[in-house]
């Protein structure tokens, strides 16, 4: 096990309350928690398409229709409708 799969992400400035950070784009949903890629979440940010749920909790995003992100897993990116 590595160093980065046991230290938790710095949160966005934007985000820095929540722990569940969705991509309008993809639908996937990021744990900030135990997600390690930072140039993702800095991309999402960058291009103003994440989410934050309220609740903030997995179910409230899967019940948004979001799937929790895996490393390598990829999807479509579209044009976010709101």
């Amino acid at each position: 096990m590595s160093l980065a799969t046991l230290r938790a992400m710095e949160r966005p400035a934007k985000f820095e309350h929540t722990r569940f950070l969705g991509d309008k784009r993809t639908q996937l949903v990021y744990d900030l928690d135990t997600w390690a890629d930072e140039a993702i979440i800095d991309e999402i940010v960058s291009a103003e398409t994440g989410l934050c749920f309220g609740p903030d909790t997995l179910a409230e995003a899967r019940n948004r229709g979001y799937t929790l992100a895996t490393p390598g897993k990829t999807r479509r990116h579209r044009r976010p409708r709101a």
